[in-house]
């Protein structure tokens, strides 16, 4: 008997057992003495919206199996939107515009999308540069259509009751394309099924124990969309979601106290920025009941600022995954603080946990090639650094028309199923739990030894001047020269005693003994979905420059 799955199948359970609660709130605008005014729509709004909408979507050719650009910003649009698709059952076409114009471009053409939804600038972009969009037969505009034809999403508002039939999906069928941002090599289109999600909701909800009582600010967009199908209420915040280091943390700590917030999530910048404002101004969020902080590592100094803010029951989570995989592996800032943070300060890598639920976690011997198959004998032992593989339900097991990616980060297992390659080295103690040593593509070979970024640079940022550093390697690639850069807090006014200070505690520790070369930066380039993934390559390249290599 064929099993049927779908995102949106959630939503409709959820507007049969809370149709009046709030399902989006959305800050709309101000009152005169500045209080935030919301917009927002109960479940039974959002299922009846998002059905009227189907009928529409359908109408103009937008079917099962469309793939779809989408470039709205978050809103209660998006939701009406995203589950209309789901319903449907076109397939969204999600591509990060923090990635950049040209690499954006590339994304969507790359997609073959046949359907464009977007707000009024997209479709500017689209006129500009139309040879990326040559695929595209339907043209939807969130807003005025002004010039460009097409359709407007308000016209496709089809007024009727009636329940739309949603589509009768497969576990293995697509559901949504989202490229990666392509931080450590190009972007790829990670293939999302039905399958996948239905995983990926019932993870997050037996992981983290959530019930409809929660209430979700999801500071990343495309995780609120798990909200709906689990009875929760999702607060869009007042902020610039390509730009979380920048945020106001006043607006997010008003989200908070204004709604009751209890569950948020957080990029490391964007919890970094608002603890530091939280415990400078002695600010308690006691409805907050869990935290979850990822994107990039986490590290304990940032968890432990955080944490200040928080009730003694509440914890901050620090999920490990990647775009294709998450999340698989997780721990708690309670047996960070308490355990893992000092042996994570001397070098010993970032402490991410255990696998979460069902998931299964391997650790293969470090190679940049293709793995055929998956055998005993490439998985190292215990304490041992190896590539984190990882099977679960809700891990992706392609890319969308993209063989080589397929070759080298997909493995086959007997049973049918398909490891996923994370990219990412970690070592695995006594206890079951994974330690994190950095991208498998930033490890500095020198001859000698292999280096990994996050237990070298956790040595340096040690030093209480040092915000962040970043190891890199220049020259042949079997015999690395390592060079260290370091992001300070403020300018350094006497920046050759502050050097000298970096190489003795470089000499203090046997893994950082080797650097000899320290460069000061005042600020790292890094990936703007999380602004926390530190661009090591461009550093790479600064560092050749620098030694003339």
């Amino acid at each position: 008997m064929t099993a049927y799955t779908n995102i949106s199948f959630g939503l409709k359970q959820s507007a049969q057992k809370h149709p009046h609660k709030r399902a989006v709130v959305y800050p709309a605008s101000k009152d005169k003495k500045g209080r935030v005014l919301y917009s927002q729509m109960t479940f039974a709004q959002l299922d009846k919206e998002s059905d009227r909408l189907a009928f529409g979507l359908e109408k103009i050719g937008i079917i099962r199996g469309a793939r779809t650009i989408v470039m709205v910003p978050p809103g209660l649009e998006f939701f009406v939107l995203i589950f209309a698709m789901f319903k449907v059952g076109a397939v969204p076409v999600v591509v990060d515009p923090g990635m950049g114009l040209d690499r954006m471009l590339l994304c969507l053409e790359q997609g073959q999308p046949k359907a464009f939804i977007g707000i009024e600038k997209a479709h500017l972009l689209r006129k500009l540069k139309p040879r990326f969009f040559r695929s595209v037969k339907h043209w939807v505009t969130v807003g005025k259509k002004w010039f460009w034809g097409g359709h407007t999403l308000d016209e496709l508002i089809i007024p009727t009751d009636d329940p739309y039939p949603q589509a009768k999906t497969t576990r293995d069928e697509t559901a949504a394309i989202a490229f990666t941002t392509g931080s450590t090599g190009p972007a790829k289109g990670v293939v999302y099924t039905h399958g996948n999600f239905e995983a990926q909701i019932k993870q997050i909800k037996d992981h983290w124990q959530l019930g409809p009582d929660e209430i979700d600010l999801p500071t990343y967009p495309l995780f609120a969309l798990f909200d709906p199908p689990l009875g929760i209420t999702a607060v869009i915040p007042d902020m610039d979601p390509t730009k979380p280091a920048l945020v106001d943390p006043t607006k997010i700590i008003e989200a908070v106290e204004n709604h009751g917030v209890t569950m948020m999530f957080a990029s490391p910048a964007l919890l970094n920025r608002v603890g530091k404002y939280g415990k400078k101004n002695n600010i308690k969020l006691p409805s907050l009941r869990r935290v979850i902080s990822a994107g990039a590592p986490v590290s304990p100094a940032n968890i432990e600022q955080f944490s200040s803010m928080l009730g003694d029951h509440a914890q901050i989570h620090t999920p490990y995954g990647a775009s294709e995989a998450v999340p698989i592996i997780s721990i708690g800032s309670n047996e960070i603080l308490a355990e893992t943070k000092k042996l994570s300060e001397q070098g010993y890598g970032m402490c991410v946990g255990r696998p979460i639920c069902n998931t299964k976690i391997k650790l293969l011997k470090i190679t940049d090639d293709p793995i055929t198959q998956i055998q005993d004998k490439l998985e190292v032992p215990e304490n041992q650094v190896g590539e984190i593989t990882a099977k679960a339900g809700l891990v992706t097991e392609r890319y969308f028309n993209n063989r080589e990616a397929d070759l080298l980060h997909k493995i086959p297992d007997p049973d049918g199923k398909i490891w996923h390659r994370m990219g990412d080295l970690a070592w695995r103690d006594s206890k079951g739990r994974y330690w994190f040593c950095g991208r498998k593509s930033h490890r500095v070979t020198t001859g000698d030894e292999t280096m990994f970024t996050i237990p070298v640079e956790a040595i340096f940022n040690n030093h209480e001047k040092v915000y962040r550093s970043a190891l890199a390697g220049v020259g042949p690639k079997a015999r690395q020269t390592p060079v260290m850069f370091i992001e300070p807090y403020e300018k350094i006014s006497n920046e050759k005693t502050f050097i000298r200070e970096l190489f003795a505690l470089a000499k203090s520790n046997p893994i950082s003994s080797k650097i000899e070369h320290i460069f000061i930066e005042k600020s790292f380039p890094v990936d703007i979905r999380h602004n926390s993934k530190i661009f090591r390559e461009k550093l790479a390249v600064k560092a050749r420059k620098l030694l003339k290599f």
